[in-house]
């Protein structure tokens, strides 16, 4: 199966050589990785095991509950993250890169059709992506600057500042986005790797105050510690998901760094550091009971607590820019793949292509973290509404992984079932564990999440109906060089570039020149520009270039899914083909639809109001091409939906 999976995306991005394909070495690669992939999984330790203790039964034994706590913690972070993504998911890479709509796009293509079912599971991760986006920084940040109200020599009056701080915190790391983060991200790996020593070195430190928190290694205790629960333990393993919360993210970030330095610094270093911190969170709750309200701080010294305490508040701002950053690009992707409305998308850096900000994203983001902040107050009642959106993003990776065994990969169905039906099943018991904390928050992130795949389905839906409808409505471009060699147009010099998204029907823009200017240039390109299965398109496959006739030339642009289309960029490739155009004397015709909701058409009437809506905020697509303003010209036509 490794060499199937390995091969998966041809030739890789990050994903194929021990260093990722990159000149920097696979240590400075692990260091980069540790500041981006591993933030999120690196705060849990702040609230994770506080949360599981809290919800244990009175009648439970206190040992019996650290080791069970400490157990399934261990195990979670074994077979969730180890096995699962380390291991497995990690060999199903989309030319290196990862993520559940790279993993969609995957499946799309082993199945050689457009499938609604693996499409809708693809727009469900996406969303449920987004409601993890608006909780990680809110539940990390807030979990981190908590450690005020423990903190030695602080007054009542400063601990209750905790929630201004954290909000504060927040605002700014939202409103430097616009700036790029490209300079302080190099900052992130080392803090972030001093940050895994802290956790590693407290571990170590309170173990020895009871060694024999080292039985909750073994996986009975866990199974134990449930069965005495009974109901309860089943609500327990929600809390302890907090503690993998974030794994999703060594996938989705596979392209950045490749598949060899996330593994290295999964195995060598975030892991170990992990267990060590619980197991000294659990002996020290062992030798101290009174602790186990806030097991994390209560670990500090008192000689050290500051420091530790705004380490803890770095490490979860680093955690909040990943997510963040993880919004921007799975937005990029989501418009590109046709699930979202063209949207301004602005590059931060001209070297990094991940480096990218997206005003609207963002400014929804940080008004949904600031609602979160006071409407939840507390780390605690934030937990509840967490678990749930990465529980259903890792059942949708779970599902997706499925498609790629059996049909890119070719494997009997018994293997596929037998690679993912265990995991499904510890996907459905954390994901049902959740549900059970609806009316404590949970139903945020599903209410957000539903939003989201309702705007993505309508949107999908909306501009299929209406390339239909258009197609109807159109002339086949063969008929109308028939037309024209019938009845010449007069001719004005220059080149002239329509875009359309079928290339095989005159556009619409086309035909109003013809019908109201009565003109034709001499040269005319019908332009479509399509959006591959591949994260991105090397520069000698971006063109095709097939002439028609004398008249008119096509021409396809083909950008990846993890691309911002550049028109006038991918032009200056065509001169390697044999066509020559100059920008400045070149006029870039676009078609505007206004269209008409209709309730005979192929959707409901609220739909096609919503999908008019979305339609009428889209970027203009003059931006969104990167196509100079003063070369455009616009033809508008109605439509009915």
């Amino acid at each position: 199966m490794a060499d199937a999976a390995e091969s998966t995306g041809g030739p890789h991005t990050g994903g194929g050589d021990p260093h990722g394909g990159r000149p920097e070495g696979l240590a400075a690669l692990t260091l980069g990785a540790l500041g981006v992939v591993f933030g999120d999984i690196g705060t849990s330790p702040l609230y994770a095991m506080r949360e599981a203790l809290a919800h244990s039964r009175a009648d439970v034994s206190a040992e019996l509950s650290v080791l069970g706590v400490v157990s399934l913690i261990t195990w979670a972070l074994i077979l969730v993250v180890t096995l699962k993504y380390v291991a497995l998911i990690m060999r199903a890479d989309n030319k290196g890169e990862g993520g559940t709509l790279a993993l969609m796009a995957l499946a799309q293509r082993a199945l050689k059709r457009r499938s609604g079912t693996v499409l809708l599971l693809g727009m469900a991760g996406a969303a449920l992506f987004y409601g993890d986006s608006v909780i990680t920084p809110a539940i990390s940040v807030l979990g981190a600057v908590e450690g005020l109200r423990d903190a030695p020599g602080v007054s009542p009056e400063l601990g209750g500042l905790v929630l201004p701080i954290a909000a504060a915190i927040l605002i700014v790391l939202f409103l430097v986005q616009s700036r790029g983060t490209a300079t302080i991200a190099k900052a992130f790996g080392p803090i972030t790797l001093a940050w895994f020593v802290i956790l590693g070195a407290l571990g170590v430190y309170h173990i020895f105050d009871s060694p024999s928190v080292l039985r909750g290694l073994l996986p009975h205790y866990g199974v134990i510690f449930l069965m005495d629960n009974g109901f309860v333990g089943f609500v327990i393993l929600g809390s302890v998901f907090l503690a993998v919360t974030g794994a999703e993210a060594l996938y989705a970030d596979m392209g950045h760094f490749g598949k060899a330095p996330i593994r290295a610094g999964w195995l060598a270093i975030v892991l170990p550091a992990l267990v060590l911190n619980y197991l000294g969170q659990g002996a020290m709750v062992l030798d101290r009971p009174e602790m186990r309200d806030n097991p994390f701080f209560g670990m500090v010294p008192t000689l050290v607590y500051w420091p530790v305490l705004l380490m803890a508040a770095a490490a979860s701002v680093i955690a909040s820019q990943a997510v963040i950053s993880g919004a921007f690009s799975v937005t990029q992707q989501a418009v590109q793949l046709g699930l979202l409305p063209r949207i301004d998308i602005r590059r931060t850096s001209e070297t990094q292509a991940g480096q990218i900000y997206v005003p609207q994203v963002n400014t929804f983001l940080m008004v949904g973290v600031i609602l979160l902040l006071l409407t939840f107050q507390t780390s605690s009642n934030l937990a509840a509404a967490y678990g749930i959106a990465v529980t259903g993003s890792m059942f949708v990776d779970t599902l997706l992984f499925f498609v790629i065994i059996r049909y890119l990969w070719k494997k009997p169905l018994w293997v596929a079932v037998l690679a993912t039906a265990g995991f499904g099943a510890l996907d459905l018991v954390f994901m049902s564990s959740n549900l059970l904390k609806l009316a404590q928050g949970a139903w945020l992130p599903l209410m957000a999440g539903a939003l989201m795949v309702v705007i993505m389905w309508t949107w999908s839906r909306g501009t299929r109906i209406l390339s239909e409808k258009t197609r109807q409505d159109s002339v086949a471009l063969t008929e109308l060089s028939d037309m024209l060699q019938a009845r010449p147009p007069h001719r004005a010099p220059g080149s002239a570039i329509f875009l359309t998204s079928d290339p095989d029907v005159a556009p619409v823009a086309l035909m109003h020149n013809l019908k109201h200017n009565k003109v034709l240039h001499e040269r005319n390109i019908i332009l479509t520009v399509i959006t591959a299965q591949t994260p991105r398109v090397r520069d000698e496959d971006r063109i095709r270039i097939d002439p028609f006739n004398d008249d008119f030339k096509k021409l396809t642009v083909s950008y990846g899914f993890m691309e911002s289309p550049n028109i006038p960029k991918a032009l200056t490739l065509c001169r390697q083909q044999g066509l020559k155009l100059d920008i400045m004397a070149t006029s870039f015709f676009l078609g505007r639809r206004s269209v008409v909701p209709s309730a005979s058409s192929g959707m409901p009437l609220w739909q096609d109001k919503l999908f008019i809506f979305l339609m009428r905020n889209a970027a203009n697509p003059t931006d969104f091409f990167r196509i100079p303003p003063g070369r455009v010209v616009e033809m508008g036509a109605q439509v009915t939906v």
